[in-house]
């Protein structure tokens, strides 16, 4: 059975722990119940929210809300589910339009989920859901990509969860350099992935480095994601690098956010690829042996652009192995 191994040779402090736990950690908590300001009188401690929110779900609903014959309400989703029976009587429901709901709906203006996390906007009760789709303060999802994982939260409760649920090395510093041995390059059945997580100029970035089938034939790729929002992710440039025999292939861009998935980054190439052939010339000797090397650089931009011109990259080398690590899996 053969094996990968990748080999972290840069002289990289650990994260301290009390630099992650030392943080505040943030999971979604939802949003308390608003109550309405449009002079409309509801008997009793029942708040307009709280009329908007389906029974099935716990939602807020948004038009066509439904109802049945007793006016008990659920959203257009949760009716395609119960069968057309109200969950509340189990009468039939047919197609009644909560009209009166609808248009109270209109009225009410509502903060974003978020208001926890930070967000301190208001919205008429329509855009609400929009700009939640897009709210800098949503929670993150994990850039984890050797699994489904669903986990969701600010960055300093991803960093740990990344930390301690996936085992992923951690390490300080703006500069890396990897190694990537496999013994059998000609084949790529699923996969093949790493992540470092690296802390630099205050912030977390995730290097990814995989094989995966590109056509007929597999291809490597190093890309690196920023863990925040694009608009901050667009403040970083990285340089990666990868040679051997006297050649080499250089990158450079800014790092994508873990907005985007990792599939979407990766599918759009938007890294550092090296083609099967292109990988075994750099190995050098008889090419029966994948042995890259990948080094690389964060830095962050400068607003003077004769500044920026002296940011040169540099690559960190060494001989020194400070250790190997499995981490491909999927072959």
């Amino acid at each position: 059975m053969e094996s990968d191994i990748i080999e972290s040779l840069a002289s990289l402090d650990l994260i301290d722990d009390d630099e992650i736990h030392g943080r505040p950690i943030h999971q979604f908590v939802s949003v308390p119940k608003a109550h309405s300001n449009t002079g409309n009188n509801i008997p009793g401690t029942t708040s307009v929210h709280e009329l908007l929110e389906c029974p099935v779900c716990t939602n807020s609903m948004y038009p066509p809300i439904h109802q049945c014959h007793n006016g008990h309400t659920l959203c257009s989703t949760c009716k395609a589910r119960v069968h057309n029976r109200c969950p509340t009587c189990r009468q039939e429901l047919g197609d009644i339009r909560c009209l009166a709901l609808e248009k109270v709906a209109e009225s009410l203006e509502l903060p974003c989920k978020y208001c926890s996390l930070g967000c301190s906007e208001i919205f008429p009760y329509y855009s609400k859901l929009k700009h939640e789709a897009v709210c800098n303060f949503r929670p993150y999802n994990c850039p984890y990509a050797g699994s489904d994982c669903s986990a969701v939260g600010d960055i300093p409760f991803l960093v740990s969860h990344l930390r301690d649920d996936h085992k992923v090395d951690m390490h300080s510093g703006c500069t890396f350099n990897h190694r990537y041995v496999k013994s059998n390059p000609r084949e790529v059945e699923n996969a093949t992935w790493m992540l470092t997580v690296f802390h630099c100029f205050g912030q977390y970035f995730c290097l990814h480095f995989e094989a995966f089938q590109l056509g007929m034939a597999p291809v490597y790729m190093a890309f690196l994601r920023f863990m925040g929002d694009e608009t901050e992710a667009r403040n970083y440039s990285y340089s990666l690098e990868v040679g051997g025999n006297g050649r080499k292939l250089i990158w450079e861009g800014n790092p994508r956010s873990i907005r985007d998935s990792h599939k979407k980054v990766r599918d759009s190439h938007d890294g550092l690829i090296i083609q099967r052939n292109m990988a075994l010339f750099f190995s050098g000797g008889d090419r029966k042996e994948l042995k890259l090397r990948v080094t690389g650089r964060i830095w962050k931009e400068q607003q003077n652009p004769e500044v920026k011109a002296r940011l040169t990259p540099l690559f960190y080398w060494s001989d020194k192995e400070v250790g190997e690590t499995d981490r491909g899996e999927g072959l």
